[in-house]
């Protein structure tokens, strides 16, 4: 038997809570704190966490497709093994932001206008996804698949892509000074130049 939704997010403060397994796609969940909590397993799909904040939780193989999060915040919270498609995170809160992703679908988002140093996109598949005018100093891709996305005017200095596959990004319009490359993947750097490269 499924859970009440409506009692189990009574309340606008959450601490120390694990919800598993939860279904409760479409739910306004708007200006409510979670603070160390963990969610396994749950579809959070299209819901409104609009004015919410999480700070040290973890969610883990959960559905977070077309989430509204305009003006939430995000502190030391890590996502592992979920869907987040469709997500707009250029509206969220980034005071103090600190979040990583590991082995996630993030597919198709915008991450454009936002200070996001240090973020970490550990073996994600990111297709169709936006980074225009944002801060990636010294952030982590490696692994991970960012066919078809778009990086404009984004710094990138000292960032990792180091196993990365499939991006594009422009020398002369992206900063990427001591950004780590690994070959072949360095060689769609110099894409953007229409130059041939032979064995």
């Amino acid at each position: 038997m499924s859970p009440d939704i409506s009692v189990v997010f009574t309340g606008q403060s959450f601490e120390k809570r694990t919800f598993q397994g939860i279904s409760a796609p479409g739910q306004d969940l708007s200006r409510k704190e979670f603070s160390g909590c963990v969610f396994k397993n749950c579809d959070l799909s299209e819901c409104k966490l609009s004015g919410s904040s999480f700070i040290d939780c973890t969610f883990f193989d959960c559905n977070l497709s077309n989430i509204k999060i305009d003006g939430c915040g995000f502190r030391r919270v890590a996502f592992e093994e979920c869907k987040l498609v469709g997500v707009i995170f250029s509206k969220i809160n980034p005071f103090l932001l600190d979040w990583s992703f590991k082995k996630c679908k993030l597919e198709m988002c915008n991450f454009s206008a936002i200070k996001m140093k240090h973020s970490r996109f550990i073996g994600c598949s990111m297709r169709r996804t936006d980074f225009i005018n944002v801060d990636l100093a010294e952030s982590d891709f490696s692994g991970s698949d960012l066919s078809g996305s778009k990086f404009h005017n984004a710094i990138l200095e000292k960032s990792n892509f180091a196993g990365a596959l499939h991006y594009y990004i422009d020398p002369a319009n992206n900063r990427i000074k001591q950004a780590k490359f690994s070959y072949p993947g360095v060689l769609a750097l110099l894409a953007p130049f229409e130059i041939k490269v032979e064995d």
